[in-house]
């Protein structure tokens, strides 16, 4: 059964992170099969975080769009290069599907053969030479082993119509005739005595004892068949090995493509069957347009966001299943009823902390830690706005229970988190950047938290040409960057020029200045997005 993959919005900083790893934690202790994972980049703060609790950081996770993996394609639908012909078109007419991969004795992909291939080489192919294996020759002849020398067969197709003396005089037998006969004894004795590769005897006929001696002494393959000379024949042709006609002139998909996009492509190509292929290079087997449909979404559990525009690429095609968010409620739609945890707390751990707590679960160090960091963040330390006695409650415990001083720990962890050394002024911009639509008009929000503000104030002029970028670009009706003084429990707001009239009359300022200070406004989501909402929202 496939995991149920657990994240936080698209740019993830510690509350997201952490909340996802610790739901999936609860979950898989509560017999569930879960996965967390992240939408972007680990912030600093974050990777601290993790490496403080030795926790490793969750994989990317890029879209949940269905796959072709998602798909009840036929899977294991293919054969070996070294199979017959006969076994393709059998395997064809068995499953009623027109095209068969053909794949190494590794699995890796090396073509594929459809029932007009088969056709094709069956009225114009070459019916002078055999290439198979005597196994091959066995399966397709319904044949009986009674001499086996040789794995592999290769030699030119000889079926007698003279008379025997002319045929002794006209037709030379070596290591690479295939000899097909009935019960003409000389020509079998001129076979056995010349070498041939393989007899292959017709209608149960019974080699003479002499003859199997010289055989066996020359190292002559034999096999015995029910069928008459002609059947034979074609049978003998129809061993051959499958990679001699296979192409590779095929359109394969990749188990990981997008079905839409599989879908889309299929439409313009019009075929009905493709392989699918693994990233290595395996083939899985073939996909048919038929059972698009006959498809399983991803589960998915969402933390710390519920709005389309914060969330993973493809979150329409999957399956969501639950939904624990601190924020408010946004615009996603299930088809189904589902678990909807939203309280008005300062951070996502807060709730998974009651969550614990109510299914009787134990809380070990490291996850508790994760619980205590995520709550620190989100709430500065419990000087936020959004800051609820469930908040503190929660952070007193945890504290308590990992042995360590919150305020001492929160203090590292901010320090490792607001230093932008290094860093370009695109990802101080959107190491915690939220869309926001209002009333039909995109605003984008980004906040950073710092010890050190004057360090990001002296960025301050490529900053908002960044943000004036940001707003020609990606058809913004405002952008703006609040820097949060940890210290001084305020913000400065930098903000792309032709918005200022918006700010001005959202926090009811005349003529703002870029870098203005505002008092006690620490919180996006309760001191801010509202604000913009109230004057917007109109």
């Amino acid at each position: 059964m496939a995991k149920t993959l657990i994240f936080g919005h698209q740019k993830p900083d510690t509350d997201s992170v952490t909340s996802a790893i610790v739901l999936s934690y609860l979950k898989n202790e509560l017999g569930e099969k879960t996965e967390p994972r992240v939408l972007g980049n680990i912030s600093r703060e974050t990777s601290f975080v993790l490496n403080y609790f030795d926790v490793k950081a969750p994989k990317y996770l890029n879209d949940v769009r269905i796959q072709v993996k998602d798909v009840h394609y036929e899977k294991g639908f293919f054969l070996h290069e070294k199979d017959s012909i006969f076994k393709a078109y059998n395997q064809m007419r068995e499953t009623n599907i027109s095209m068969l991969p053909i794949v190494s004795s590794e699995g890796k992909y090396k073509g594929a053969v459809s029932l007009k291939h088969v056709m094709s080489d069956l009225i114009s192919g070459n019916f002078n030479r055999v290439r198979t294996s005597y196994d091959n020759l066995l399966e397709a002849l319904e044949g009986k082993a009674i001499l086996r020398f040789d794995k592999e067969i290769e030699g030119e197709i000889i079926s007698p119509s003279y008379r025997s003396i002319t045929f002794k005089e006209e037709v030379k037998i070596d290591r690479d005739s295939v000899l097909i006969t009935g019960d003409r004894h000389s020509i079998i004795e001129y076979a056995v005595n010349s070498s041939a590769s393989i007899i292959i005897l017709t209608n149960n006929v019974e080699m003479l004892p002499e003859h199997l001696e010289i055989a066996k002494k020359n190292k002559v393959d034999i096999i015995q068949t029910h069928y008459n000379g002609i059947t034979a024949a074609n049978l003998v042709i129809l061993s051959n090995y499958i990679e001699d006609i296979a192409s590779m002139h095929i359109i394969c998909v990749n188990e990981n493509d997008s079905l839409f996009d599989v879908l889309d492509m299929a439409n313009k190509k019009k075929f009905s069957n493709y392989p699918v292929l693994s990233n290595s290079g395996k083939c899985r087997g073939i996909f048919r347009v038929s059972t698009a449909d006959n498809n399983k979404p991803k589960k998915v559990i969402l933390v710390d966001h519920n709005e389309k525009e914060q969330s993973v690429i493809g979150l329409d095609e999957a399956e969501i299943v639950e939904i624990v968010d601190h924020h408010k409620i946004g615009n996603i739609g299930t088809t189904m009823p589902i678990n909807f945890r939203n309280m008005p707390v300062g951070c996502t751990n807060t709730i998974l902390y009651l969550m614990f707590k109510e299914q009787n679960v134990d809380i070990p160090r490291h996850i508790a830690g994760l619980m205590m960091a995520g709550i620190i963040s989100d709430t500065l330390l419990l000087t936020s706005p959004t800051t609820t006695l469930f908040d503190k409650s929660a952070l007193l415990s945890l504290s308590k229970q990992t042995g360590i001083d919150y305020t001492d720990f929160g203090m590292q962890m901010f320090n490792a988190g607001s230093s932008i050394e290094g860093k370009s002024v695109g990802e101080i911009i959107h190491g915690d950047f939220k869309n926001f639509m209002i009333d039909n008009q995109k605003v984008g929000i980004g906040q950073i938290s710092t010890m050190n503000t004057k360090e990001i104030l002296k960025r301050k002029n490529e900053i908002i040409l960044e943000l004036n970028n940001m707003y020609t670009d990606e058809d913004y009706r405002a952008t703006a960057l609040f820097i949060t003084d940890i210290l001084k429990n305020g913000s400065y707001i930098l903000f792309n020029e032709k918005s200022q009239e918006i700010f001005e009359n959202a926090f009811n300022l005349e003529n703002i200045k870029e870098a203005h200070f505002f008092e006690g406004l620490v919180s996006r989501k309760k001191q801010i997005v509202p604000k913009l909402m109230s004057y917007l929202d109109k």
